[in-house]
């Protein structure tokens, strides 16, 4: 069978070819499988597989020509045969015994399917966890249990002492018992067992159980956990008694959709908020889900849900596939009341779910940049919307689309604008590096000024975060001869060298090679290492202070599991003077001791090729002078910059997102960008470059088409979009053309940007162009509805 191009005009709902295999029961079901086709098919299901079958389960059936037994998801079950002209397969075999996909995730896993035009069946594989699908962390046990009395033999059998014994055991124990366990209480052999059941004494059945492994902890984490005594409720402030009293509205007996932007600065208090409306929603015999970015799920963040909230499953990387299938299956069960976890805590089967929290809110690793390529914030929103129930979405930054929504009444808006205790924002100060001083010796990250802060904080015996959001030591590599540049045989990217490992490496692919002691490209020597990274910066600190502790933290360094746990507490403990990062320490941190917060470079980021980028540098810069100031001593912070007039620089430097947000979206809203314009992002991608430039020749041709036929249908650009002259097209396509990184793991990348101010029309011209889109073997395209990742 030729697999029918994603997302066809015509009917979803197709008949598998040809023959139907066993006694058919009268009864079809739809099936959907993980494959990038928005198409459901259908098979007959056999007489033995009425009672298994059911919407949500997995089964094994028949798929395309050759006939291979694959896998897929049941989303239909109806006594309509469908009208094909042809037989109907059958489902071979249902995997699951009680279905693994509620109603609830049905419906929205569909409008992903929709939204972000991939196939249902690759959504619903997305949302089940490996370890659920593989059923890991479980066994088939056997178990044995009393033959009830009416149905015991008569005359009754004869046994002997041991068998006494061990039915005895049995008994008493007044539950089914594994026959291993029975063996072990009652000290015999299987042997034993095996002969009362045969007289018919013991009744044998099998059944799943978990392993230990995928038992679990609720409000255990191991080493992720930290802390894990219970935080003290405290008094609320008048803000945040006046945010919690509409939140509480919300979470009465009445409930509802209603979703709702926190805006609050740092060290406003959000966390207390929202511990008080899970407390609100585990009191009503209901479930809440906490999303917060990966980066931030440190055993400080853990801590703080643990012990106020019930039973509570926390989601991380680090979970084996055993642990993360066991806590689905408990969630599922009704045995943990607060799911907290990163973006795929979303789709947590809950079963009576009563309040989603977003912390965060505005964080990109929200984001997912692989197949369903969703972003957790819009479905949560959507999963509160059809389930009925409020959302409590928080930043001290929100995203301008949050906030844009906000503005238009479709969040209602909180804000807490003060810190807890009266506390002050930390004072900001801006550092040119254009007239700055240079600072003597090999190093010069640290500028004079910043030197100086830091020596008079550790003076007076402060602590010290400086953020720099960029890993290595060494991030240019060139040849001073020729100008050569180390660059990734893979991808279009300088490599960065590391002293640690002692290597050159791509950040991208992973692509690793031994430093260069002569060029590759003149063989002269004397090759130039050059930029800024955290391990440089580091470098600097133990040469500039050697009497301080330095710790550095970014995802080199906190690979292994516990590794955040074991640096926050010595860094609580004072034991750390002064921590150098990346982004994973700019939130979510709350050390009182912490007087001053240096940003070493806050030019990264900022001049990328990405209508995002001055959104980032504001929201990071203003996170990050968060982290001073929260205990009595007060704090500061220094940002050195090359670009010290750039409005996201100025407004984060005096706490002001409203200003910051006003004057981006008045940008944004000039050029058609989002929040204003809904984009979609298509990449056309091949190891040859020929092909994947004549493939998105064809592709611009197709939206030409799709383009002309909206306009001949009269959907027509609202009148604001178009000039009294012409009118304007109703999406706007931009491409193709070469990606601002062309080449990534041998991969040559052409892309489209396509913009319109409607959502529906954008859906319909994509739908229109997917469907006449089939690519030639080698080249893959990709579509990606509100990106992220513009490079």
């Amino acid at each position: 069978m030729t697999a029918p191009s994603l997302f066809n005009s015509g009917k979803r709902q197709k008949a598998e070819l040809p023959t139907a295999t066993g006694p058919a029961s009268g009864l079809f079901a739809n099936i959907v499988f993980d494959r990038p086709l928005d198409t459901e098919y259908t098979y007959a299901i056999p007489t033995d597989l009425v009672e298994k079958i059911g919407v949500g389960k997995r089964i094994e059936a028949p798929f395309g020509r050759g006939g291979k037994t694959t896998i897929g998801f049941c989303v239909r079950v109806t006594d309509q045969a469908p009208n094909t002209g042809f037989d109907i397969k059958s489902i071979v075999r249902v995997l699951d015994e009680d279905a693994i996909i509620d109603d609830h995730l049905m419906k929205l896993t569909r409008w992903i399917a929709d939204y972000y035009l991939c196939g249902w069946g690759q959504v619903l594989h997305a949302v089940v966890p490996a370890g659920v699908r593989e059923n890991a962390g479980t066994r088939v046990a056997a178990f044995v249990e009393p033959v009830a009395k009416e149905q015991l033999p008569n005359p009754l059998p004869t046994v002997s002492p041991q068998q006494k014994n061990a039915l005895d055991k049995l008994k008493k124990e007044g539950r089914p018992l594994e026959i291993l366990q029975l063996a072990r209480i009652a000290k015999c052999t299987g042997g034993v067992i095996a002969g009362l059941v045969k007289k018919g004494l013991l009744r044998k059945f099998s059944e799943r159980i978990e392993t230990e492994a995928g038992a679990g902890r609720e409000n255990d984490e191991g080493e992720e956990t930290g802390d894990s005594r219970p935080p003290l409720a405290i008094e609320l402030n008048a803000d945040q008694q006046r945010v919690w009293d509409q939140i509480r509205v919300a979470l009465g007996s009445t409930g509802g959709y209603k979703p709702f932007l926190l805006h609050g600065v740092t060290g406003s208090g959000k966390t207390e908020v929202y511990l008080r409306a899970i407390e609100e929603t585990v009191k009503q015999g209901k479930e809440a889900i906490v999303l917060v970015p990966e980066i931030s799920l440190t055993p400080q963040t853990i801590s703080r849900f643990s012990g106020r909230c019930g039973n509570v499953a926390v989601l991380h990387s680090h979970l084996t596939d055993a642990e993360r299938g066991g806590y689905w299956r408990r969630v599922a069960s009704g045995h943990v009341q607060v799911v907290v976890g990163a973006r795929s805590a979303v789709f947590a089967p809950t079963r009576k779910l009563g309040l989603i929290v977003i912390d965060e809110e505005h964080e990109n690793s929200f984001k997912q940049e692989s197949t369903p390529r969703y972003h957790a914030r819009d479905v949560a929103v959507m999963r509160a919307r059809l389930e009925g129930i409020p959302i409590l979405m928080g930043s001290a930054t929100p995203s301008l689309e949050s906030w844009a929504n906000a503005a238009r009444g479709n969040y209602t808006l909180l804000s807490m604008p003060n810190r807890v205790e009266s506390r002050p924002m930390p004072a900001v100060k801006i550092i040119d590096l254009r007239h700055e001083p240079k600072p003597s010796g090999k190093h010069f990250a640290i500028g004079t000024t910043l030197e100086k802060a830091m020596r008079d904080t550790l003076k007076a015996k402060g602590q010290i975060i400086l953020l720099l959001n960029r890993r290595g030591f060494s991030t240019h590599v060139h040849c001073q001869a020729c100008g050569h540049v180390a660059q990734c045989q893979n991808c279009d990217l300088a490599l960065t060298f590391h002293r640690t490992k002692a290597a050159l490496v791509c950040h991208f692919c992973g692509f690793e090679t031994a430093p260069f002691q002569k060029c590759p490209s003149c063989t002269q020597p004397g090759m130039r290492y050059q930029g800024l990274g955290t391990e440089k910066l580091h470098a600097e600190i133990e040469e500039k202070f050697p009497g301080h502790v330095c710790q550095r933290m970014d995802s080199d360094t906190m690979a292994k599991p516990g590794s955040h746990q074991r640096v926050l507490d010595a860094f609580r403990d004072g034991l750390i003077h002064i921590l150098v990062g990346t982004q994973m320490i700019a939130k979510g941190l709350d050390f009182p001791n912490v007087t001053l917060v240096g940003v070493v470079n806050a030019d990264v980021g900022l001049h990328l090729p990405d209508f995002r980028s001055a959104e980032r540098t504001f929201q990071i810069l203003a996170q990050v002078a968060g982290r001073a100031g929260r205990g009595d001593k007060g704090g500061n912070v220094l940002v050195q910059t090359f670009t010290p007039d750039h409005p996201c620089i100025t407004l984060a430097a005096n706490h002001d997102f409203v200003t910051f947000a006003g004057q981006e979206l008045a940008h944004r809203k000039e050029h058609q960008y989002p929040p204003y314009h809904r984009m979609a992002r298509l990449i056309v991608r091949s190891e040859k470059e020929d092909a994947a430039s004549q493939f998105a020749d064809t592709l611009a041709a197709a939206f030409a088409e799709a383009t002309k036929r909206a306009l001949a249908n009269g959907e027509q650009a609202p009148a604001g979009l178009r000039s009294s002259a012409t009118a304007t097209p109703p999406v706007r396509i931009l491409g193709p053309a070469e990606c601002p990184v062309f080449r990534l793991n041998n991969f040559y990348r052409f892309h489209f940007q396509v913009q319109s101010s409607d959502s529906a029309m954008l859906h319909t011209v994509l739908r229109d162009v997917l469907a006449i889109a089939r690519p030639p073997s080698g080249v893959e395209f990709q579509v990606d509805i509100d990106p992220f990742s513009m490079l």
